[in-house]
């Protein structure tokens, strides 16, 4: 018997859920990086890197406490369904990328891999807090790991870029 969902009129939810992303059939997470990356064009058309990490750091902050009541209203941990972590690390992964579609491409793509695999440590985060925090962590990780390597890309092309 399916587990009933949370309604998204709270906007808690809708924010757990990044507008309802997390309710898609399949692939909510990648559904929700899209999202991410699709809303994070303008934001860094508007003031680059900064204010997309800036951006990345409020949607981490208030994802907290929109992934507790998430919790509390499901009584579960980390279900598929909450997918706002992925925006906050997509946003993280994109503050890497020079504003270009081919760049964004690839932060959308290398953010989705490191979040699927979880080397360590994000696969060590995702199993051991298990809390709203914990959640999030995992992806932020899983962003860092992206822009680490995104940055590593651009400094190998530079002379093209």
């Amino acid at each position: 018997m399916p587990v009933p969902r949370p309604s998204l009129a709270d906007p808690r939810i809708l924010a757990a859920t990044a507008l309802g992303t997390g309710y898609l059939p399949a692939a909510p997470g990648t559904w929700a990086s899209l999202l991410a990356a699709v809303a994070a064009w303008p934001i860094a058309a508007a003031g680059g890197w900064p204010l997309l990490l800036a951006a990345a750091a409020a949607v981490s902050m208030l994802g907290i406490p929109a992934i507790a009541a998430y919790h509390r209203a499901s009584g579960r941990i980390d279900p598929g369904e909450v997918t706002i972590d992925e925006v906050a690390g997509q946003w993280l992964a994109l503050a890497a990328c020079p504003l270009d579609p081919l760049w964004w491409l690839a932060g959308f793509v290398v953010f989705r891999v490191f979040d699927i695999v979880k080397p360590p440590p994000v696969r060590w985060a995702d199993r051991r807090f298990k809390t709203a925090v914990g959640v999030m962590l995992d992806d932020v990780l899983a962003g860092l790991y992206a822009v680490a390597v995104l940055l590593a890309a651009r400094w190998a092309l530079a002379p093209s870029i």
